[in-house]
């Protein structure tokens, strides 16, 4: 705010938000200032320019943006009011605000009105003192921020509801009291360091102008971290006769965003299992192609064989026999192709993730019979061992599918013709968890690089011939499912992952 020769203090204001509230608020502001306040709209902001507050402000001759951060270049600027009510819009106003640039949320509306109104009353003598108290009530009223007035002996003149319930204090407790005690239970103003720290108060006291610093301040056993804001409050004269602080509680804006930026993650994470899902699904249909084109070529060996023996006139008990062989035959064929293109699309679809007792074996079965063709067409020698007894686990199906069938198609493509692939299934007893086991003798990973196989887009690679992405994601889907990951490799010899999970209720006995 600042000071005219008339004593009449100026605002000048900023609005984010161009559409239907602007508009009223550029009306208000039209219709007349208070006596001791002059507020000036200097700046409008929206992303839509044919919003109808931003099309008035450009009639009436106001700078107009789609970038908000143009604004902060205002001369002269005071503060910001925003009208998106849109709390990632209000929280990074607040992060980009330049110094002595306030940030007010879009509740004022009402706030503001009510002060017009109270101004038509106002015509006496004490008009000065009385609004002196609704621009207190004004700022007392907002209940994001905490707010604190501040008297020039330090004492407390008023709080806000805000501020009580961040500080599980009660109202009596700090009116009146000074700040350094009822604040930071200090007996004695703070030096102008406390704990390293400026005091922000005194700072604007002797600059006579608005402050903008990180405290610490104590709540109970406890300290949080507040971005505070000062701002003089003058009388006719200018002198500064009181101190308004607001509060921006920082621990919880930034448990805020945390909790947001831990969503999108998660989102994204799912994403990726999905592209790395299809991916994958492309290497299966690439084998899978040739294991359903054998039995097909044999269907069409069958069906010409029953062909001419059908356009024979009669048939001997002999090609009765045959023809039932073949339809067997062709049965048995058929059936194999539907199980494949099954597990295939099975495979394929995004399903939520759905957390249930699922016997471990049958995910690696699941796995097996997708890349089994694979596996004859290298010529890879293959031992599948699982337990007897089912091993449950609480997990999700396809997560699970993903992981193993990622660590069995690396196993696979680190190895030439005649190369060998284990998967042993094992219950530890005295650990309560299932383990698996996933062995190749390819050419190893060498020792530099087993601290980064986990990390996103690591890869060795050829280029085109991998994302870097595979381990990764075997990394989150086993950390999903509170399990342990462990990996034991020599370059020329091979390398075995074991991948240990908690084992469910459902699984009893003693086991393998």
């Amino acid at each position: 705010m600042n000071q005219q020769p008339t004593g009449k203090m100026t605002l000048k204001l900023a609005l984010v938000g161009g559409g239907r509230a602007c508009k009223f608020f550029l009306e208000l502001v039209s219709l007349g200032n208070l006596p001791y306040l002059q507020i000036d709209i200097i700046g409008v902001c929206d992303i839509n320019p044919e919003a109808e507050g931003f099309l008035m402000a450009q009639q009436l001759g106001i700078y107009t943006t789609t970038d908000f951060r143009d604004l902060f270049a205002l001369k002269d600027l005071d503060g910001i009011i925003e009208l998106t009510n849109n709390r990632d819009v209000l929280v990074e106003l607040i992060q980009l605000r330049p110094p002595r640039v306030g940030i007010l949320e879009h509740n004022i509306g009402g706030l503001l009105r009510n002060l017009f109104a109270v101004d038509q009353k106002l015509r006496s003598a004490e008009q000065q003192i009385v609004f002196e108290k609704a621009i207190r009530d004004f700022l007392i009223q907002q209940d994001q921020q905490c707010i604190v007035v501040i008297n020039t002996d330090f004492t407390i003149e008023a709080v806000n509801d805000a501020y009580l319930k961040a500080t599980h204090k009660k109202r009596d407790e700090v009116i009146g009291a000074h700040c350094y005690r009822a604040i930071h239970g200090r007996d004695a103003p703070c030096d102008g360091m406390h704990n390293g720290i400026t005091c922000p108060l005194l700072e604007t006291l002797r600059t006579d102008k608005s402050t903008q610093m990180i405290h610490s301040v104590p709540i109970d056993d406890t300290s949080t971290f507040h971005d505070i804001m000062t701002y003089p409050v003058r009388d006719s004269s200018g002198k500064t006769v009181r101190v308004i602080e607001i509060w921006m509680d920082i621990d919880r804006e930034i448990s805020s965003r945390w909790k947001k930026r831990e969503r999108e993650l998660k989102s994204d994470f799912n994403k990726l299992i999905q592209e790395d899902r299809l991916i994958s699904l492309g290497k299966l249909v690439a084998s899978c192609v040739h294991e359903i084109n054998n039995p097909i070529q044999g269907l069409l060996t069958f069906s010409h064989l029953m062909k001419e023996m059908l356009a024979a006139d009669t048939l001997a008990d002999t090609d009765v026999s045959k023809l039932r062989k073949f339809t067997g035959i062709m049965a048995d064929e058929l059936e194999r192709c539907g199980k494949i293109v099954t597990g295939l699309l099975s495979f394929s679809r995004e399903t939520h993730r759905v957390f249930i007792d699922i016997n471990l074996n049958e995910v690696i079965s699941t796995v097996v019979d997708l890349i089994r063709h694979r596996i004859e067409l290298q010529d890879l020698y293959f031992r599948l061992d699982l337990t007897h007894e089912p091993l449950f686990v609480n997990g999700d199906m396809n997560r699970l599918q993903q992981c193993f069938l990622n660590l069995v198609f690396n196993a696979i493509e680190a190895m030439g013709p005649g190369g060998r692939l284990e998967i042993v299934s094992t219950r530890i007893v005295d650990q309560r968890v299932a383990e698996v086991e996933i062995r190749d003798t390819g050419h190893g990973i060498p020792q530099k690089h087993l601290d980064h196989i986990y990390d996103p887009f690591f890869t060795t690679k050829a280029m085109g011939e991998g994302t870097g992405m595979g381990l990764s994601i075997v990394y989150g889907v086993v950390k999903n499912h509170q399990g342990e990951i462990k990996v034991h490799s020599e370059v020329g010899k091979g390398t075995t992952f074991t991948i240990q999970f908690p084992l469910a209720s459902s699984t009893s006995g003693d086991g393998q």
